[in-house]
């Protein structure tokens, strides 16, 4: 059974499933629905439209669901998704879509600290760190593992590859590849963040072969500290690399690029 502060506000037409808490003076609207054993702190608010999984923790001040702040949105119905076991610290913010019928997402697992916003229309994966006041514009992609350091900021449309990390008070205006730490203003490559493939391995439960480090390593190299372009680069990877699957994701990734690569 739910438990509710008696100062909450929870709508009649929201639905809240076996073992919620909701805490003192919280205000959950209409169409919400809130998954088994979820904890909700005091003070949140949880918008219409939004679904929460299970076994969530959401702390003081967060606001869930909020309307999209782009212009283009005019009050139409859009989501906010959020996934299983996600811990939202104090103040987070996550917007709805723009789109009509459009979610932004937040996956499993994800720890989101203290004043972090996450814009209309972004997805972020599963197993995401996102340190305190990192800043997501619209239409964001954050994949799987990846860490984003305190203060990032990320322009709209930019994409974060798995397993890599962006560092404290960064400003990303173009793409961070699969594996890679950028860091700076405009943020660059730095990197192959191998301690993060490290922490990435252990969650996912499998192996990361010496052989893949040597070929990530490698291709490293090529894309960032040679004088090729991108696309000699991809080029000789292709042609002096073994081929690896890590390998050619990251090449995957930097070919769909529609911003461009942050080198």
């Amino acid at each position: 059974m739910s438990s509710i502060h008696p100062t909450a506000i929870v709508h009649p037409k929201a639905e809240l499933g076996e073992d919620v808490e909701v805490g003192p003076f919280t205000i959950i609207e209409e169409d919400v629905v809130i998954g088994e054993r979820t904890k909700i702190g005091p003070h949140v608010q949880i918008c219409r439209w939004t679904m929460i999984g299970e076994d969530c923790e959401i702390f003081f001040g967060s606001t869930l669901g909020n309307p999209s702040k782009d212009m283009k949105y005019k009050g139409w119905r859009s989501y906010t998704h959020i996934g299983d076991r996600n811990i939202i610290r104090e103040y987070v913010s996550i917007s709805r879509a723009t789109t009509e019928d459009g979610a932004t997402i937040l996956g499993d697992d994800n720890l989101l600290m203290n004043w972090t916003n996450i814009a209309h229309d972004s997805i972020v994966g599963d197993h995401v760190i996102m340190a305190n006041f990192a800043t997501l514009g619209g239409h964001v992609e954050i994949e799987d593992h990846a860490r984003i350091g305190a203060k990032a900021s990320f322009h709209q449309f930019v994409r974060v590859g798995k397993c890599a990390m962006a560092g404290a008070c960064a400003k990303f205006v173009q793409d961070l590849p699969p594996f890679m730490m950028g860091d700076g203003y405009p943020a660059t490559i730095r990197g192959l963040n191998t301690m993060g493939l490290s922490t990435a391995v252990v969650h996912a439960m499998r192996s990361l072969s010496k052989e893949n480090l040597r070929h990530l390593k490698q291709a490293y190299r090529l894309l960032f500290r040679s004088k090729l372009n991108i696309s000699q680069a991809i080029q000789r990877i292709r042609e002096e690399i073994p081929e690896d699957p890590e390998v050619e994701y990251l090449i995957r990734f930097i070919e769909s690029s529609e911003r461009g690569i942050a080198i």
